[in-house]
């Protein structure tokens, strides 16, 4: 881009698609990223102060950092210079760099250079750039979708101040998709968003609003085109928004112009992707988690995958699912497979390293695992049985035997007397009490016989034998 043109870039947002038309122009307008935004913050400073500080933008796709990058600019009244990462190299930068100052020292402007996707510039690319941020002749916005402590030298990530974008939240998405709707820019009070649709709209966005406004135009182009060829016409705030005459199913009667209305099945087809019907925070929430820990724990690998994918696609906060699992490696599972847990632990670390949507194949990866895994309730039913009795009052005192014999004058009190140390012992266990004396001999696991939890009970038994003095019934006869 050339020497920043309020006029030329005015002409083509209002041309191009809904996303550039209703790109904000100022940090009044910018939804979301409130922490950012507050009076006297480092960002708004910079823009109504004109600083000279450089950025690093990082955040998800669709949270503004480009449309910061431009606020910046315009704000200030500086040139606007844009690099993506992907294709310019050292030459280029060197190139804009060179430009930068002598335009410095023969107008006093400053340029403001952004630079999209800046993770991927090498080293070498980005040690280019420290002399010109150091020294003033550009003013750096940086945007990275990637952390920049691990893409971002050191020298220049220390040069710069680190702002750090949020995901949209859904009610700012609702906001920017009512924006759309009335804004002049938009579709200038033309259209109306059905209630399901704006939901679905909110779901499909997933915090990203370029996401969620070009899910909306393709949508409203589709409304329009079934509304007739009145629907979009000349004094159409932006391209296909609606006319002012507007006719057709969805919209008001030829004496009745009304804005044409977007149903949830025509958005549903325009962006080609069926709305799930589920409230996070309502029955569908409960009932289909419901399902999907019941189809792990039943074995069906299918349904479990499909409820999986259900929820994923709502927009679920992934971390509740990878709770969900590692809760029921032990309910469910536990003991049977004792490797479950590990599945499970791993695969919400994944999500926290790797995040969706990739992390998702892990997810799967561990809901297939724990559903075809052998299953006991051996552990939960042990942990309650040892509850109930300690709720009930079965608390009794510690042995004396094993009380700690560490500190001054326990010795006089007799505790650790006669304790007797497991690895003195061949086999590593011998005859001895640990638990107080009104349990004495309880049992709480009752391992069942499945997968690993065969041999773990037929070990139980030979270490109850030993520590009560009860030798363990002699095998089976199986010789015939």
């Amino acid at each position: 881009m050339s020497l920043f043109d309020a006029e030329l870039a005015e002409t083509l947002a209002s041309s191009g698609p809904l996303a550039a038309r209703l790109r904000p122009r100022g940090l009044d307008e910018v939804v979301g990223q409130r922490h950012l935004l507050a009076e006297g913050s480092p960002l708004r400073r910079l823009v109504e102060g004109g600083g000279t500080t450089s950025v690093v933008l990082w955040g998800p796709p669709g949270t503004g950092k480009t449309t910061l990058a431009h606020i910046v600019s315009r704000a200030t009244r500086r040139r606007f210079r844009e690099l993506s990462a992907v294709t310019a190299g050292v030459k280029d930068v060197r190139a804009v760099v060179d430009e930068a100052r002598e335009t410095l020292s023969m107008s006093g402007v400053r340029t403001v250079l952004f630079i999209d996707e800046v993770h991927r510039f090498t080293r070498t690319q980005q040690d280019a750039l420290l002399p010109s941020v150091e020294r003033g002749w550009v003013t750096l916005v940086a945007a990275t979708t990637e952390n920049p402590f691990f893409c971002v030298v050191s020298p220049l990530l220390s040069r710069s101040l680190l702002l750090t974008l949020e995901p949209l939240t859904d009610a700012d998405i609702a906001e920017l998709a009512e924006r759309a709707v009335t804004d002049p820019r938009g579709y200038g009070g033309r259209l109306v968003l059905a209630e399901e649709a704006r939901e679905h709209l909110v779901r499909v966005a997933g915090g990203d609003a370029r996401r969620a406004l070009t899910a909306l135009e393709a949508g409203a182009e589709a409304a329009l085109a079934a509304a007739g060829p009145n629907a979009a016409g000349p004094n159409a705030a932006g391209p296909n928004a609606a006319g002012p005459n507007a006719a057709g199913p969805n919209a008001a009667g030829p004496d009745e112009a009304g804005p044409v209305r977007l149903e949830l099945d025509l958005l549903e087809r325009a962006v080609d992707r069926a709305a799930v019907r589920y409230d996070r925070e309502g029955d569908q929430h409960y009932d289909v988690v419901s399902a999907f820990i019941k189809s792990m724990r039943g074995g069906d690998v299918d349904a479990a995958l499909h409820y999986l994918a259900r929820m994923l696609e709502a927009g679920e906060d992934p971390r509740f699912v990878a709770r969900r699992m590692i809760i029921l490696a032990s309910e469910d599972v536990g003991m049977a497979d004792p490797g479950a847990l590990g599945v499970a632990v791993s695969a919400a670390q994944a999500l926290e390293l790797v995040g969706l949507p990739e992390a998702r194949l892990a997810l799967a990866q561990a809901v297939i695992h724990l559903t075809l895994a052998p299953k006991s309730n051996a552990v939960i039913t042990a942990l309650d049985a040892a509850t109930a009795d300690i709720r009930s009052g079965r608390v009794g005192p510690v042995p004396p035997h094993l009380r700690d014999a560490h500190y001054r004058g326990a010795a006089r009190l007799g505790h650790g007397e006669r304790y007797r140390y497991p690895h003195d012992h061949p086999d590593g266990v011998v005859r001895q009490q640990y638990a107080p004396d009104v349990l004495a001999g309880s049992d709480y696991y009752h391992p069942t016989g499945h997968g690993f939890e065969q041999r773990a009970g037929e070990r139980l038994l030979r270490l109850r034998g030993v520590l009560r003095g009860q030798p363990p019934d002699p095998p089976a006869d199986t010789s015939g």
